[in-house]
């Protein structure tokens, strides 16, 4: 039989692994925290139309890399390729309407069917921020703050730079839209299959295009600032001049528009180059339309997402974690007292590891294989006298100690 492997694109997460992702989301959820947001969780699948509604059919999520299935009773699903989408539509299936600002952060797993590469798998997981129901600029100046924040905590704001554009309010996209369905319209030849798709449909799109001869045609395209009404340039303004007041850096790119279709207005990335090729750590922007095409009322609505993964790749490293006790009773009268005695010590709050066989030899192996700071003997001369033998397996030193006073001891011994 051949050797179990996990699905490609997929990862097994052990024990370091699982300890500082766990610390990447602790750590963007108290950030998430001091500015006010919920934790939420919506479920991993949802109806297919909540992602190709919202995400736009000609972008390359829907297009080609979400996982959708017709479920036994004929009913398209889709495994969460995105939060924002699913986020939304909670904020319509529960009724939250009336309670804007409706502010949540999240975190989970992702799917998408893309070629796996460093920092970005088939099934990855996010970090999610999202502010709905606020027109308002200082939103955005918020998000991005927290975005900041988020990643200043975890040691990766340095390595990062901030990518910022405007896409503007309806009028100024659809006027910057007709501007390079006639530019790439002169073009057609030149351009890729998947931009000619998008051409009619979805022209910003081809400015995303990861395609060669695309990107030759994209360095001439129109510029989407040219085309700003006043209210355009006005909301954006105030974004950079919030962003000023917090001592914010940025760097404003024109041919910035993210991947997807609902987003107006403010766009940005927190890039970086550490990791090699320049990669994008957290994106998002403002989606004003995006509730108006679940069917709901026109709701504004801004966030961001950045991946655990490539996060964990540049983020400092979690505390260790608290070292444990081992119990090394000797005997089946000491190995009843240890279970006893290890339950009380956890009821202490401290950690303890009790080995279920071997002799002694063998379990002070395995207290020094698993970094015990202590080991408690136990044998029949303590089961007489109501003591036990604590060892500091750091300093070598062996202390007796009344059973009552373990818990004390080494709540004292370890500095808790």
């Amino acid at each position: 039989m051949a050797k179990l492997q996990p699905v490609r694109g997929t990862h097994d997460l052990l024990f370091d692994d699982y300890r500082m992702q766990a610390h990447i989301i602790e750590m963007a959820h108290h950030v998430a925290h001091t500015y006010g947001y919920h934790r939420m969780a919506t479920p991993i699948f949802e109806f297919t139309q909540v992602f190709a509604r919202s995400m736009g059919e000609t972008s390359d999520v829907v297009s080609k890399e979400m996982y959708s299935f017709d479920d036994r009773g004929g009913e398209s699903l889709t495994l969460r390729p995105e939060y924002t989408a699913a986020i939304c539509r909670a904020f319509l299936s529960n009724g939250q309407q009336q309670n804007v600002p409706f502010k949540v952060f999240a975190a989970g797993p992702m799917f998408r069917y893309e070629r796996p590469q460093k920092g970005r798998q088939r099934q990855f997981h996010q970090l999610d921020l999202e502010l709905i129901g606020v027109a308002e600029p200082s939103a955005d100046v918020e998000i991005l703050a927290a975005g900041a924040d988020v990643l200043d905590a975890l040691g990766v704001l340095e390595h990062c730079v901030l990518k910022l554009n405007t896409l503007g309010d309806p009028d100024s996209r659809n006027a910057y839209r007709a501007a390079l369905i006639e530019y790439f319209s002169d073009h057609k030849d030149k351009l890729s299959e998947d931009s000619l798709n998008r051409l009619e449909r979805n022209p910003l799109r081809i400015l995303d295009s990861k395609d060669k001869g695309d990107q030759a045609l994209v360095a001439d395209a129109p510029v989407f600032g040219d085309y700003l009404n006043t209210t355009s340039q006005d909301f954006f303004g105030h974004v950079l001049a919030g962003l000023d007041a917090l001592g914010i850096g940025y760097e404003l790119d024109s041919r910035l528009v993210r991947g997807l279709d609902y987003y107006t207005h403010t766009a940005f990335e927190f890039v970086t180059d550490a990791l090699g090729a320049q990669g994008t750590v957290l994106g998002g922007g403002r989606y004003d339309g995006l509730i108006e095409q679940l069917g709901g009322p026109s709701t504004p609505g801004i966030g961001w997402a950045a991946g655990i993964e490539r996060l964990a790749m540049l983020a400092n490293q979690p505390a260790a974690p608290a070292k444990p006790v081992a119990m090394v009773p000797m005997g089946e009268r000491a190995e009843a007292l240890a279970l006893q005695l290890g339950r009380s010590l956890r009821w202490q709050g401290l950690i303890v590891d009790q080995a279920f066989k071997g002799n002694v030899g063998k379990r002070m192996k395995r207290a020094d294989k698993i970094g015990a700071s202590h080991a408690i003997v136990i044998g029949d001369t303590e089961l007489n006298t109501g003591v036990v033998q604590v060892r500091d397996l750091a300093k070598g030193e062996q202390t007796e100690i009344a059973i009552e006073r373990v818990g004390d001891y080494l709540i004292e011994a370890k500095g808790l």
